[in-house]
């Protein structure tokens, strides 16, 4: 891992768990760590539910877009944090992996988001820690 480790979250349609995951490593870590999100079958745009669970804790997600998962943008990543994108996601020797099992919040209202979103802060800041253990 290099002195900026790289962080990938990956869902299906990175549009919800994976973007909320993005936006709270950025929150924390600011320019010390790479933050990238994609999906296997990425959506249009970002869950609505989770744009607006994210800015009730002030981050805004606003201004990013479910992108596709390339085998490059893995290959080229430190920690590969994946969220339900099954077979779709390639492995890599060397590579750390993690699969979180977490709720979808597809088609849910923001008050079932929250706890998701909740969810995902805790482990975004425990991984946060095991990349920084100085910190």
């Amino acid at each position: 891992m290099s002195d900026k480790p790289s962080v990938l979250f990956v869902c299906v349609h990175n549009a919800g768990r994976s973007q909320m995951a993005a936006g709270w490593l950025r929150h924390f870590a600011g320019d010390t760590v790479e933050v990238r999100s994609a999906g296997s079958a990425p959506a249009e745009t970002v869950n609505p539910a989770a744009v607006e669970a994210m800015r009730e804790v002030g981050i805004d997600i606003t201004d990013q877009t479910p992108k596709l998962l390339e085998y490059e943008t893995a290959e080229s990543s430190d920690v590969i944090v994946t969220m339900g994108c099954g077979d779709a996601c390639p492995v890599f020797p060397g590579k750390r992996y993690e699969d979180w099992k977490l709720e979808d919040p597809a088609g849910k209202g923001v008050d079932a988001v929250r706890p998701i979103r909740d969810e995902i802060r805790a482990r975004v800041e425990k991984l946060l820690t095991e990349l920084r253990p100085s910190a």
